[in-house]
């Protein structure tokens, strides 16, 4: 282990605070390490190994895949890009189309190029400027992290950072902050990395419904909401709007790269406008189908509700036994966090949480995040949560 962690400090990048817990295994929400100790993983990957680890349909679809053809290029039609297309279309109910990238932050640079041509050809003076949110998070690019709504984030190091990007604290500020050259405001319902926070179902309903009126987009940024983390397949269709453009990452791969933008503007973009090398290529899209497919079926079979109620009572059980560590408990479907009164204590309980043999994470300044596999059991439910006891004893 001390020979992994060597090689990893001389060689990798200082990017990450890492653990150096070495996994070596997963079955659906268990990974083990190199010991063979095993951990229930409450995080899937931030988000993103929705169907589990291991998932032998989708390791299927991966492997019959590579066996055939990985890549070949945008410049041929990809059929199992074009099947994804079609059954996100069906999942979510909107009428749009679809461009396929590798990351949340590269879907999420896609649509501000989208909104960014609206603007220009949509009106006799150019609209550019895109608002967002206090405490919001759009990725590690030099643009999308001018949209993220953390000062902390916007570093002298890496500056300039292009202009037209500005974020107000609450919903409500949006209206006095839209100016004629504002193009798009861009949200996300539940914000993941600002401490796991759901917005006022009304409040994002009146908004939707302003912006329209003002031909003004509303950009929904659903990387970490999205392929039924909060229960539906998309949390614009748990408030009822329908966005001018979505992005889509994470949990759709299933642990394959990809980033989506989904937009009702389906011809704003022509050949040469945006592209990408590797986006939507026979691997990642054939991994996205099937995660797809698996999790339709977890949903219309009821299971996925029923895990959601199921983990939610553990969950409230687990807080009522420690208000004494926790404030209040927030967020919706299998995208869960508690509120923790300060955050040497957070910090604490994750590392304690990891030598007890259970994954977990933080949000925000105070927040310990829950983002556990769609597919989790309530064996691996039970188990996670009496590790978790252990942690905070």
């Amino acid at each position: 282990m001390k020979e992994l962690e060597a090689i990893d400090k001389k060689y990798v990048l200082n990017t990450y605070a890492r653990n150096y817990t070495n996994f070596k295994k997963g079955v659906n929400a268990t990974l083990f390490d190199q010991d063979e100790k095993d951990y229930i993983d409450f995080t899937s990957g931030i988000g993103v190994v929705s169907v589990g680890h291991g998932n032998k349909r989708v390791s299927e679809a991966i492997c019959n895949q590579v066996n055939n053809i990985t890549h070949i290029s945008n410049l041929y039609v990809i059929e199992p890009q074009a099947l994804l297309a079609q059954k996100i279309q069906q999942l979510c109910g909107y009428d749009m189309a679809m461009f396929f990238a590798n990351s949340g932050a590269e879907a999420n640079e896609g649509a501000i190029k989208i909104a960014r041509k609206y603007g220009q050809i949509k009106f006799d003076n150019k609209k550019y400027k895109v608002i967002t949110l206090e405490h919001s998070f759009h990725g590690r690019t030099i643009t999308t992290v001018k949209a993220t709504g953390q000062k902390s984030m916007h570093k002298d190091d890496f500056s300039p950072y292009p202009d037209g990007f500005s974020f107000d604290a609450k919903i409500d500020d949006i209206y006095s902050s839209i100016d004629n050259e504002t193009v798009a405001v861009m949200i996300e319902l539940v914000q993941g990395e600002g401490g796991v926070q759901p917005f006022d179902k009304e409040s994002i309903q009146k908004l939707a419904s302003f912006l329209k009126e003002k031909e003004i987009l509303l950009i929904v940024d659903e990387v970490q909401t999205g392929a039924y983390r909060t229960g539906e397949f998309l949390a614009s269709n748990l408030y009822d709007i329908e966005p001018d453009i979505i992005t889509m990452a994470k949990g759709i791969g299933g642990g394959v790269p990809i980033g989506i933008v989904l937009t009702k503007y389906k011809d704003i973009l022509v050949p040469g406008d945006h592209g990408s090398t590797f986006g939507g290529n026979y691997l990642s899209t054939a991994a996205a189908l099937e995660v797809c497919n698996i999790l339709d079926d977890l949903k219309n079979s009821g299971k996925l509700d029923e895990t959601i109620i199921y983990f939610e009572e553990k969950l409230k059980t687990f807080y009522e036994n420690h208000k004494d560590i926790f404030i209040s408990s927030v967020g919706l479907g299998l995208m869960r966090g508690l509120r923790v009164k300060d955050s040497d204590t957070l910090n604490s309980i994750i590392k304690n949480a990891n030598k007890n043999g259970v994954l977990v994470l933080k949000a925000g300044k105070n927040t310990l995040r829950f983002l556990p596999p769609l597919t989790i059991t309530k064996k691996e439910i039970d188990e996670g949560f009496k590790r978790l006891e252990k942690a905070v004893c």
